[in-house]
């Protein structure tokens, strides 16, 4: 008992070490998802030893410091991201548009379950809807919403990073962007309101780090962060939604979050985590949305069970001329500008290994 405590509590500090390590293969990347999970192992870990093991010697309570500070540092870190955390009150704020709302979800390339995304859509009724790993099975079949969203654009792939962005809103422009590989795209689209303010809305999805995809996260990090300063160009209100295969505490979120000058809109509300569908203690919040100041978010939660591994993120907001939450943006320092720059670079050079056609 006592050799088996000291081997899971090791492994369970092992996993808060790694990602300390600089170091973009998944190895070091991956452990930064499971902030929450590894949060309350630690935590029993250290009652249990506290309370079970009576040879309380030199490595007995190193192991507890250990844990104790990781547990700690866990915490600080993922503190911000929940809703006891100090928030300002938006209702305080004017609104100038009516509702917004959005519906972003990864389908799951192989999810033929095309009747519960289709349902859930004329349910919500949202004004927006981004889907992500939609091949061409998923856009004959989203046909049927066709009349109520007339304005769309629409990239079937068969290597789960197609993407199908329809909108019931005025649209000005609608885009295709290929910021790192030739095969990732990310939507961008100018939008005016029914009440005549535009917005631009932009939709990614980065391929992941994993033992099964990418070997390191130099194309995600890369491509979140062109697009981190694709939207800092772009003047106006906006908003970024999509699969970002990372988590909102992790260093290339974070990076992208001040890069281009967003609000991340779980800071203050919740985890409100979408991945995996199927897991609950084991899920993630891995499909974020960011925006700008000048974005009052109402509502911001996870739908329901589309047959994907990944539950639909569902946002409504308004948008306010008065930009009043401007204090609360981030940006970068002079290293971390440098930093982003190669980060940027090394992404464009990585080469993906990715096949046409991918396999279940």
């Amino acid at each position: 008992m006592l050799l088996t405590y000291y081997i899971v509590s090791g492994l369970f500090i092992l996993a808060s070490v790694l990602p300390f390590i600089p170091h973009q293969h998944w190895m070091f990347r991956v452990w930064e998802f499971g902030r929450i999970q590894l949060f309350f192992l630690q935590l029993l870990m250290l009652i249990l030893g506290l309370v079970l093991i009576n040879t309380k010697n030199t490595l007995f309570w190193v192991t507890i410091f250990l844990l104790g500070i990781l547990m700690i540092h866990n915490l600080i870190v993922l503190l911000p991201f929940t809703p006891v955390y100090r928030k300002r009150n938006n209702k305080e704020i004017p609104k100038d548009s009516e509702t917004i709302s959005l519906i972003s979800a990864n389908v799951y390339q192989f999810n033929k379950h095309y009747n519960l995304l289709i349902n859930l859509v004329q349910e919500v009724k949202p004004d927006i809807l981004l889907t992500m790993e939609s091949n061409q099975a998923w856009e004959d079949a989203l046909a049927e919403i066709e009349t109520d969203y007339p304005n769309y654009k629409k990239v079937a792939l068969e290597n789960t990073y197609g993407m199908h962005f329809y909108t019931n809103l005025k649209v000005t422009s609608l885009k295709v962007n290929y910021f790192v590989a030739d095969d990732v795209p990310s939507i961008e689209a100018s939008l005016i309101t029914d009440s005549g303010i535009p917005f631009t809305f932009f939709g990614v999805h980065p391929p992941p780090p994993s033992p099964t995809e990418e070997d390191t996260s130099k194309e995600r990090d890369g491509e979140l962060l062109s697009l981190g300063k694709r939207v800092l160009e772009t003047k106006g209100a906006k908003v970024v939604v999509g699969d970002f295969n990372n988590v909102a505490w992790a260093k290339a979120s974070i990076l992208f979050r001040k890069t281009s000058k967003l609000l991340d809109p779980r800071i203050g509300r919740g985890f409100v985590s979408t991945y995996h569908a199927k897991y609950k203690l084991l899920r993630f919040p891995i499909d974020l949305s960011f925006h700008s100041p000048d974005i009052l978010i109402k509502d911001f939660k996870a739908l329901k069970y589309i047959g994907s591994d990944h539950l639909p993120l569902f946002c409504s907001f308004h948008i306010s001329k008065k930009d009043e939450n401007k204090e609360e943006v981030e940006t970068l320092d002079r290293e971390e500008a440098e930093e982003v720059d190669e980060m940027i670079e090394d992404g464009k050079k990585e080469e993906g290994e990715r096949p046409d056609v991918a396999q279940e």
